[in-house]
């Protein structure tokens, strides 16, 4: 299924970017049509850290990102890096206490908040003691309301971002008032990028509902957590999108799932989990390609010691798991595989080359392709014996459908 995502450069007044807006899409008509503020940003939020990848769509910069007072409230912000985004308050939230209580935590907490569209009126004051940055219209406004604004905010350390710049005039009245920040069609209209979403479905929301359960136990284990997310394609692709995106320096390459959530803490799989619960329920068409998957993944662990891999059962595992990925999201295999931090093996195996674990690989695809010379030859040189595998895939098989069944 494909997923959009539109960004609009800000800009230094040295016209350096400091960062991205990114905005809501649903095809790639540049134009905005959702009604339900916060599904728009959880959309946002979902597509651009799973689907796309904020590496992609930000390079390491600052991703503002629009929050409903719903969304606020619920503290959906905190869910995400505070060093990628900055929390734009949108213009018709209302400052309630329960509201500044929220933008007090998330500013406790360090992130960056942003005044979308703001016009001053004395009921946002206590907002304006915790903003770092507040964007002017200058479509709506004109040079003396640009003035006075920053007048009426007074000296509070906060730098004014002009957004909807149309014209080099614009841009050049924004520096000489004190502007900060620049945003518009003077610079570049928002670009919308496409990604390819992982089909999601029920038996995954069971399992992140089993996740949750797990963290709220004060001794919780991330085995446990690990047998919930292993035997699915779909959690296991996102968690390692997840923790291969920008906002983790990862320096060494992942070889389970377990290695993956134990790099992460439980904090951060929360905030994982969290974002995962957000997602749209999907389709079962791809349902048949799991179980194929599954069955691979099983295989490959269960033969692992027969082939003297016993040490790298997780990697093979995962290497069955990512066999049919590309069926899944519908994009080329190599460009899938360079986005996850898995083994340099287990991708040159996926990919058709030759390494130590390509030919418990290959065993498996000549296996259930009846190519009976192919097979017989993988069998001889993982030391094998012939009649021992069909007895393998079919508990491998048993145990796929079985776990498709939870």
């Amino acid at each position: 299924m494909d997923v959009f995502v539109a960004r609009q450069p800000i800009f230094t007044k040295n016209q350096k970017i400091f960062g991205y807006e990114l905005l809501f899409r649903n095809s790639l008509d540049n134009a905005y049509n959702c009604k339900d503020g916060d599904q728009a940003t959880s959309d946002v939020i979902c597509n651009s850290f799973f689907a796309i990848g904020m590496d992609n769509l930000t390079g390491g910069k600052r991703a503002f990102i629009n929050f409903t007072e719903n969304l606020l409230i619920k503290e959906i912000p905190m869910l995400l890096p505070k060093e990628l985004v900055v929390v734009e308050i949108l213009e018709n939230v209302e400052p309630t206490i329960e509201l500044i209580e929220a933008c007090k935590k998330l500013k406790e907490a360090g992130y960056l908040l942003a005044l979308d569209d703001f016009v001053f009126q004395p009921k946002f004051v206590p907002l304006l003691n915790l903003a770092d940055i507040i964007k002017i219209d200058f479509l709506s406004t004109t040079g003396h309301d640009r003035k006075r604004v920053m007048q009426d905010v007074g000296d509070r350390g906060i730098k004014f971002l002009a957004e909807k710049v149309e014209t080099r005039a614009d841009f050049e009245q924004a520096v000489k008032l004190g502007y900060a920040y620049f945003q518009g069609y003077f610079f570049s209209k928002p670009i919308v990028l496409k990604g390819k979403d992982i089909p999601t479905n029920k038996v995954n929301q069971l399992r992140v509902i089993r996740v949750l359960r797990e963290l709220e136990k004060e001794n919780f284990k991330f085995g446990a957590i690990e047998q919930f997310i292993m035997y699915d394609l779909t959690l296991s692709y996102q968690l390692l999108r997840f923790i291969n995106s920008v906002a983790f320096s990862l320096a060494n390459e992942i070889s389970s799932v377990k290695h993956a959530l134990v790099l992460l803490g439980k904090n951060e799989i929360f905030k994982w989990v969290s974002l995962i619960v957000m997602r749209t329920v999907g389709d079962n068409k791809t349902d048949g390609i799991l179980v194929t998957s599954l069955a691979r993944a099983k295989f490959c662990e269960l033969i692992a010691e027969k082939a003297g891999l016993k040490e790298r059962e997780p990697e093979l595992f995962m290497m069955g798991m990512f066999s049919l990925i590309d069926v899944f999201i519908r994009r080329p295999l190599k460009d899938i595989l360079a986005e996850l931090p898995i083994s340099e093996d287990v991708k040159g195996a996926l990919l058709g080359e030759t390494n130590k674990i390509s030919k418990v690989y290959r065993l498996t695809l000549a296996y259930e392709r009846a190519e009976w010379t192919d097979f017989t030859m993988y069998a001889a040189n993982l030391g094998i014996k012939e009649e021992d595998i069909p007895d393998y895939y079919k508990k491998a098989v048993a145990w796929a459908d079985e776990i498709c069944r939870l």
